[in-house]
């Protein structure tokens, strides 16, 4: 059943240039349509920026009257949603099956029989995504935990959907993100597909911290975008395709817990949200051969409130966060806005947050984040992963099981 909980009809609050004159922020160089940063929290760490906008950019107020309404209650611990061709949504769940949700937010199909998952921890079954050419060929791929010798690991299966939409006929595994582990932390994952239908996909560094440096091995699979074809081989052509030992689908390195990943329809760039530990979550733009840092960079410290390594911030040859937290958003599924329903909302970015229970709405501006506003703080759920709808709605899943709709009033 459709709830409407509220409808919101932003106004604007004071001006940024009104709490400095009160003495109760410290925000430079704003203008006079600014809002304070949404952030008020003292940080973990006294770590500087590399560059102004950063990190708590001044606050945005959405100006569009809108709506939210809660589609549904009774999904199984959502993990990804993605929109079929007809409007409705076909979205995994975490345990190891698919549902196919309507417009309305009934669950209309339950598609069983996909490989089996490992549901502890961080794991289960991911991501999911339509093979462009889903309309006419009805495939579908998908990554998982995976057990396996030596501990588990990020597997991605595609197959086809079948006619009755109760099954994923002809399934094959295509690749999997090794080495495995035993734990049950930090698998990733998501899949976008680039222009040409191959897929990147991020993995984690799986957390231990007797593994994590393998975010900066190329002979690993594990904390890296890899991009590989819809066979589950490296695209050819890749950055280290040509490095003695390297694994040539590598695409970029150093990554932590990566799970959020998207293309800015605007600029065609692939864009990362990733955890940090203790502070330091981040989000990248993703760019071919490079390394993101981990563990080496980061802006948070290790969760027992001790430097990461040495503490660094900046170092010659890792790149810089677009944007970062502290503290922590906990950041999962990202979107790019890409609708004229909203059209101040056209070519900003959405982030699902989970301890931070909130979705955080990244106005971007040739490449930087200079703005921030936070979504549905008063709905005291963890946003999994985001979406946006033929009717130019957001719709957001939850880990206690709700499908929101945003949309215009």
């Amino acid at each position: 059943m459709i709830q409407s909980i509220r409808t919101k009809v932003p106004a604007f609050y004071a001006t940024a240039l009104a709490f400095l004159s009160a003495g109760l922020m410290n925000i430079p160089s704003v203008n006079a349509q600014s809002l304070p940063p949404v952030e008020t929290q003292a940080a973990n760490t006294k770590y500087k920026p590399a560059f102004a906008g950063q990190t708590r950019v001044a606050g945005v107020k959405t100006k569009t009257p809108y709506s939210v309404v809660i589609l549904s209650k009774t999904l199984e611990h959502p993990w990804a949603i993605a929109p079929l061709p007809d409007g409705r949504f076909l979205i995994t769940q975490k345990m190891g099956t698919m549902c196919i949700v309507n417009a309305a937010g009934k669950t209309v199909k339950n598609i069983t029989g996909l490989p089996e998952v490992v549901p502890d921890g961080q794991g289960g079954l991911l991501d999911v995504a339509l093979d462009p050419q889903f309309a006419t060929n009805r495939m579908i791929y998908w990554d998982y935990s995976e057990q396996t010798t030596g501990g588990t690991l990020l597997a991605i299966a595609k197959g086809k959907l079948s006619a009755d939409e109760s099954k994923v006929e002809n399934i094959q595994v295509i690749y999997r993100a090794t080495p495995a582990y035993k734990g049950s932390l930090q698998f990733g994952s998501r899949i976008v597909f680039d222009k040409n239908g191959d897929l990147f996909v991020t993995t984690g560094e799986r957390s231990g911290s007797d593994i994590r440096m393998k975010a900066q091995a190329l002979d690993a699979a594990i904390g890296k975008v890899i991009h590989i074809t819809k066979a589950g081989k490296p695209v050819p052509g890749g950055p280290f395709a040509n490095t003695p030992n390297a694994k040539p689908e590598i695409f970029a390195l150093g990554l932590r817990s990566p799970e959020g990943l998207a293309i800015n329809p605007a600029t065609g760039e692939l864009w990362e949200s990733e955890f940090g530990p203790r502070g330091g979550d981040e989000i990248n733009i993703i760019r071919r051969g490079k390394n993101y840092g981990w563990p080496v960079v980061t802006y948070g410290l290790e969760y027992s409130g001790d430097k990461v390594g040495a503490g660094i911030q900046q170092k010659e040859g890792v790149q810089q966060p677009v944007y970062y937290w502290d503290p922590v958003l906990s950041p999962s599924g990202i979107v790019f806005y890409n609708s004229n329903v909203i059209p101040e909302w056209k070519g900003n970015l959405f982030v699902g947050g989970l301890s931070s229970m909130h979705i955080a709405r990244l106005v971007i501006k040739n490449n930087k984040v200079v703005g921030e506003e936070r979504l549905l703080k008063s709905e005291g759920e963890r946003f999994r992963a985001l979406t946006v709808g033929k009717d130019g709605a957001l719709y957001a899943v939850t880990d206690s099981g709700r499908l929101y709709r945003v949309a215009k009033k």
